[in-house]
């Protein structure tokens, strides 16, 4: 028989991976971190079930803006009143919530749906070098991604 595979839930094995944020371009990094919790470098890839694995940022506050992002690039969040739009410069959510801008665009990057929500769910991601995750072992990120 020769039909197109589909992977089942209970046939998926997970994978923990390790990235060092250090240095590295935030856009870059966020498109290999969503390709992984996809599942998009898995044989296995299927659209509509959760193939990806687990991905452990480290080191979040020392990821890499390019040109003048740090001040010019800007988060914002609205309350819904009247003169309630707050901004925040890319410079200083870095200081105040070093792992938001990591977050915010991986979050861009997955199907905003149930299921682009249960694999977002699968990042973890720390401002620091340690992490809680070394009981899963992670294995550290392929750079061929």
């Amino acid at each position: 028989m020769n039909g197109t595979y589909t992977a089942k839930p209970a046939e998926i094995t997970r994978q923990w991976y390790v990235v060092d944020a250090t240095n590295k371009p935030l856009g870059r990094l966020a498109s290999d971190i969503a390709r992984v919790l996809r599942g998009k470098h898995k044989p296995t890839f299927t659209p509509h079930v959760d193939t990806g694995d687990f991905v452990v940022v480290v080191n979040a506050a020392k990821i890499a803006l390019t040109g003048n992002k740090a001040s010019q690039k800007f988060y914002y969040r609205f309350s819904g009143h009247p003169g309630g739009l707050r901004e925040t410069s890319a410079g200083q959510m870095l200081e105040h919530k070093p792992e938001y801008p990591i977050e915010h665009a991986v979050k861009g990057m997955l199907p905003k749906n149930s299921l682009g929500r249960e694999m977002f769910s699968k990042l973890k991601i720390y401002a620091g070098a340690e992490h809680p995750h070394g009981a899963q072992s992670p294995v550290a990120l392929p750079a061929t991604f």
